[in-house]
């Protein structure tokens, strides 16, 4: 096994913070890495993979469950993929809804900004 990278470093690489990677960590959201003989953890190349992917998914709006389920998928590539393509529907749907209702305050607040 290859010495891998320190947790500082793994936030560096992956764009998350310490704190927020021993939290996944803490949720089973990511694996617990391997230690060294001083009881260090050392990240792989895949936990920086898995790291990364987390980090934008959560940029997208994702929730954790949602991250969850799409990993799950991700480590069983044999499962159909409905799941997969039902959640990024849900995100796209949100997505969808939110736009709307920002457009319509965004006609609102230039009618009120007409009237004054």
């Amino acid at each position: 096994m290859s010495e891998g990278v320190t947790i500082g470093e793994a936030a560096r690489q992956s764009g998350v913070k310490v704190p927020t990677i021993r939290y996944y960590e803490q949720i089973d959201l990511l694996p617990a890495p391997a230690r060294s003989e001083a009881n260090r953890r050392h990240y792989e190349a895949a936990d920086l993979r898995r790291l990364t992917f987390i980090r934008h998914a959560r940029e997208l709006g994702f929730e954790i469950e949602a991250i969850r389920a799409l990993l799950t998928l991700q480590d069983n590539p044999s499962q159909p993929c409905a799941t997969a393509d039902a959640i990024a529907q849900a995100r796209l749907d949100l997505i969808n809804m939110m736009g709307t209702e920002w457009t319509s305050l965004l006609h609102e607040a230039r009618i009120l900004k007409a009237q004054h």
